[in-house]
């Protein structure tokens, strides 16, 4: 049984806009921060964005301004807006617990392309 279900990436121009969402078991979900991780070719993953349990949130300066994480703890739901999209936020994006726990699996992640 899948236990976080990432959606919502696809193809967009530069400057347009995405909202991933991020379906989470409760076991995973309830009293922990989440985070929006990305991986583009080559490169290692990185945490771009973190929400904790009572909404406070970070970001990484890549991405400071233009994207905003949100979670629903009632649908066990985090999301990602993200606005002002670059080429370089091309990455397949995942969520999932910060830290990452051993014991909870990645995803498939959505791929996000950011391409004229």
């Amino acid at each position: 049984q899948a236990q976080l279900v990432e959606s919502g990436g696809g193809l967009v121009q530069p400057g347009g806009s995405l909202r991933l969402s991020c379906a989470a078991s409760a076991y995973i979900f309830s009293s922990y921060a989440m985070g929006w991780y990305r991986q583009a070719p080559g490169k290692e993953r990185e945490l771009v964005a973190i929400i904790s349990v009572g909404g406070n949130t970070g970001y990484a300066d890549s991405v400071k301004g233009r994207f905003t994480i949100s979670r629903d703890n009632a649908k066990n739901t985090v999301y990602l807006q993200m606005n002002s999209l670059k080429p370089e936020d091309t990455a397949v994006y995942y969520c999932n617990r910060v830290p990452p726990s051993l014991g909870v699996s990645w995803g498939q992640g959505t791929q996000v392309t950011v391409s004229s």
